[in-house]
């Protein structure tokens, strides 16, 4: 959900709770559930899930090997939920012409700095900048570039955005601040 007017735009940023993210939280979870307990049961000798039996996976290597990869996959998977629980990413843009100010706040991982806060002023922003390589790995990216502070992104890089959507938003948001687009 986004909101404009004549002097305020505000840009809700989506974070880690998203459909993916989550479909690959509980697919890891389950897999990793899968190779540990087809370990366990290797070592026990009995069959703790019936589609292998204990005496086609002997313990030593593979029951080993399989019970390593179900721990690192539950390690993995804790990430993935405490990453969508705490929906690190998330948060919003505030482009504000009546006060003169821009406002970037973004959820992280807990601790001292979970809150990120970013504030300028709308007379310090030299450009809209916008980041496009094509290929195997295509990256599209838009950047807020900053007098004295650098380059600030403002879309995460794996959005997905269309070169056409990223050259709208960034045509949009430039002609709203006022200040040109660079293309890299």
């Amino acid at each position: 959900m986004n909101w404009r007017s004549e002097r305020i735009w505000i840009e809700l940023i989506r974070g880690s709770r998203k459909t993916s993210n989550l479909c690959w939280a509980f697919i890891l979870f389950l897999g990793s559930l899968g190779f540990l307990l087809v370990g366990t049961s290797s070592y026990l000798g009995r069959n703790l899930i019936s589609l292998f039996p204990s005496q086609q996976i002997f313990f030593f290597p593979q029951g080993i090997v399989m019970s390593f990869y179900g721990i690192a996959g539950l390690f993995i998977s804790s990430y993935l939920w405490a990453t969508i629980s705490w929906n690190v990413g998330s948060g919003y843009d505030l482009f504000d012409k009546k006060e003169g100010i821009v406002c970037i706040f973004r959820w992280g991982f807990p601790g001292k700095k979970r809150r990120i806060f970013l504030r300028f002023l709308i007379n310090d922003i030299q450009s809209i900048r916008i980041e496009l390589k094509e290929g195997i790995s295509p990256r599209r990216v838009l950047y807020l570039e900053i007098r004295g502070q650098g380059a600030i992104p403002l879309t995460r890089t794996d959005e997905n955005l269309t070169p056409r959507e990223m050259e709208q938003k960034a045509a949009e948001l430039a002609y709203f601040l006022r200040v040109p687009i660079e293309v890299f």
